[in-house]
Parts: C-alpha cells; sequence; structure tokens
C-alpha cells in the first residue's frame, strides 16, 4: 500500500482541519509526514525529514513535525529549537502517550488529530498569533516512499 493510501479522503481531511485551526492561533507551524519504512532510527528519520521540508526555516523556529512510518508502526514528534526552548522536558512524551492510545485502537487520523491539538495550545501559548503572520509551511499531510 502506498503511504497515500493508508488514511482515507476524510481522515487526511479531519488532520488537515486540524493544523489550520491549531495554526489559526499561533505563529507555529505543524506537518504531518506519513510514509512505509523507516530504514534508521525513527527520531533520526524525523530529523532528515524535518530539514528536508524546510521546517527549520520558519522565522521563530517554532515548527512541529508528527512523523510516522506504517509498517514499522513507529512515529516521532520533533519541535523545533525555538519550541522546545519553552515547553517542559515531558511535553512531547505526553503527547505520544495520547496519541499512541488511538494507535492502538487504530484510530489514527484521530490520534494525529489529537496530537496536533495538544502541539497547537502550547504553540498557541508561546508564540501567540500576530496579525502579520503569514503561513509558512503547507498544511497538507506530504508522503514518502511512494
Amino acid at each position: 500500500m502506498k503511504p497515500s493510501d493508508f488514511l482515507s479522503k476524510d481522515d487526511k481531511d479531519l488532520i488537515a482541519n486540524a493544523i489550520k485551526n491549531a495554526e489559526l492561533n499561533t505563529s507555529g507551524e505543524i506537518r504531518v509526514h506519513i510514509e512505509n519504512k523507516c530504514k534508521t532510527g525513527v527520531l533520526d528519520r524525523a530529523a532528515y525529514l524535518f530539514g528536508k521540508l524546510a521546517m527549520h526555516k520558519t522565522e521563530k523556529r517554532n515548527g512541529v513535525l508528527f512523523y510516522l512510518s506504517v509498517n514499522d508502526k513507529k512515529f516521532a514528534i520533533l519541535g523545533d529549537a525555538g519550541i522546545n526552548e519553552v515547553t517542559p522536558d515531558d511535553f512531547w512524551e505526553d503527547i505520544k502517550k495520547t496519541m499512541l492510545g488511538y494507535f492502538k485502537e487504530e484510530e489514527f487520523a484521530k490520534g494525529l488529530e489529537k496530537g496536533i491539538e495538544m502541539a497547537g495550545q502550547q504553540l498557541k501559548d508561546h508564540f501567540p498569533y500576530q496579525s502579520d503572520d503569514i503561513n509558512e509551511l503547507p498544511d497538507e499531510i506530504s508522503f514518502g516512499n511512494e
């Protein structure tokens, strides 16, 4: 199965809307990337994609990547330097635990939606929306290993 077929159109729309809603209240940027295989450590792969997707180029270094490797059943959440400086040390682990509860029930879109919502709240608290804010990165899911 291609990674782009992992989620239904409704699920993709749910995730894109969760990103748009989270970003309405913050200058932060959220992306989701899904692929079949992770041939390295999951955090290493997420870090590589973070750079490839140019997420480190946001003005305030406040991008967040949700990475899923479908066939390997691995996922990671990676925040840029700006958000990691202001969030608690266990912040990403709390989101991962919440998402994992949904993933165990095979509710992947709902898990991503909840994780995006949780990250968006922290982004809102630390990087509130500015009137001159622009959407620096696409809201659509990106896919690899087609």
